[in-house]
């Protein structure tokens, strides 16, 4: 690797904090979540420390029905965060500002136009995280019994991207232009109707707004199974992932870029970003303890609940202290499913086991250590390959940001791994991406 690749960071926020059991921890508000400036700081926090994004995770439906059981967590998305993220664009000024919106329930034109506004009011800083949602909960929302199953959905994303760029694309460079004397406020020869009928939406455009200060919003993906990496390969700017292991994240980051490639695209246009849980403080017992201490607030039965979610399967039906059973055959977080099954199979790990694993970062890497071990392990990771950078998760917010934010990047930028300022001021300057082309300008230059 090129000592002069820099490394990205995203600022993945959620609440009061990542872990199962932030909000009953003596350091955390759990009313914060409620509070537009709780999110102001932890965005200023992160700009501060030149992070490339802050990012909004989403679900369009509770996670379960209300309950005493459910009750035992914090409501991981609150706020809708495309709203959230137009509150906080005026309160920052460069920061990368990245929301997730299903491609399942939201018709394309309203989510081509709410992006293409929100790049234009943040001056280009606005990226889009596709999903396809997961979970028949939400689909009750939306007038479905269940899922669509999840080839489907993920055919179906493929056009709906397909669609929402042909939108974002449907205003040429100058076509806006606003001239007073000519009484001429835009070149009708330079805007288009995208005309486009297929198999599954049909939209006749153009968009109601101009081309963006980055030509267009980011896109981001953050599925990891077949179907996951296939339509981040032919659509996807920036991937997040979750990986246990250096080698289980190099393997997945060589097979996106090889796929990308097979699609005709430039692989060092495609950024992957695993998800890491950061427990740091000056000293490694410092960090340990707050691991400890949040990991004993967390109620067993919500670790089985959680758990048994993933995997299709009642765990509650199983003995705690023995092996995973097989799972269930599921139309929903595929990719989540087969990382749990791997890692319990791979480490030999019962069911108890497992939960304490899961529990603390659904998944994601957990690091716990000094600044220089945390700086060491996403060195580690980035020089070998395994990531082109990271999504920091921290499990108490803003605690755990400001700790990452104060601690670990100053070491990241002393090893000349990470900024010290930002080069540009849209998210596509601070990710390195070029600016995409609109279909004139790719026939010009041919």
């Amino acid at each position: 690797m090129a000592r002069d690749r820099q490394m990205r960071l995203g600022a993945f926020l959620m609440g009061v904090g990542h872990h199962a059991a932030a909000w009953l921890h003596p350091s955390a508000d759990p009313r914060a979540l409620t509070r537009l400036g709780h999110y102001a700081h932890q965005a200023q926090v992160a700009e501060a420390a030149k992070f490339d994004a802050i990012f909004f995770a989403d679900n369009v439906a509770m996670l379960g029905p209300p309950s005493e059981l459910g009750a035992l967590a914090a409501l991981p998305y609150y706020f809708e965060p495309l709203s959230l993220l137009a509150a906080l664009a005026p309160q920052t000024e460069r920061i990368g500002l990245v929301a997730t919106v299903s491609a399942t329930y939201l018709p394309p034109y309203h989510l081509a136009r709410k992006f293409a506004s929100l790049d234009h009011l943040s001056g280009g800083r606005a990226g889009w995280n596709c999903v396809t949602s997961g979970s028949d909960a939400e689909a009750h929302n939306f007038g479905l019994d269940h899922q669509y199953e999840h080839a489907h959905r993920y055919a179906r994303a493929g056009e709906y991207v397909d669609v929402v760029k042909a939108l974002w694309n449907s205003w040429d460079e100058g076509a806006l232009i606003a001239d007073q004397q000519a009484r001429r406020f835009y070149d009708p020869a330079r805007i288009h109707r995208i005309d486009h009928e297929g198999q599954f939406f049909k939209v006749a455009g153009p968009l109601q707004l101009d081309r963006t200060p980055q030509g267009h919003p980011v896109i981001v993906q953050a599925g990891s199974s077949d179907d996951g990496i296939t339509l981040a390969a032919a659509t996807a700017e920036l991937v997040f992932t979750a990986q246990q292991s250096r080698e289980d994240a190099i393997a997945f980051r060589t097979r996106l870029r090889a796929a990308a490639s097979a699609n005709g695209r430039d692989p060092d246009e495609l950024l992957v970003l695993p998800g890491i849980m950061p427990f740091v403080a000056e000293t490694r017992e410092k960090a340990q303890q707050l691991h400890d201490e949040l990991l004993a607030l967390v109620d067993p039965r919500l670790g089985i609940g959680f758990v048994s979610g993933l995997m299709g399967t009642d765990l509650s039906q199983y003995p705690l202290d023995g092996p995973l059973p097989e799972p269930a055959s599921t139309q929903g977080w595929q990719s989540r499913q087969k990382l749990l099954v791997d890692t319990a199979r791979a480490e030999g790990l019962s069911i108890r086991q497992l939960i304490a694993r899961i529990i603390t970062a659904r998944g994601h890497k957990t690091v716990v250590g000094t600044p220089g071990e945390t700086a060491d392990l996403l060195e580690d990771w980035f020089t070998a390959g395994a990531a082109d950078g990271f999504n920091i998760m921290p499990p108490i917010l803003p605690q755990g940001l400001e700790a990452f934010a104060e601690l670990v990047v100053p070491e990241l930028q002393r090893r000349g791994l990470f900024r010290t300022e930002y080069a540009g001021r849209t998210l596509r300057d601070h990710l390195g991406l070029p600016l995409p082309q609109t279909p004139a300008l790719a026939a010009a230059a041919e």
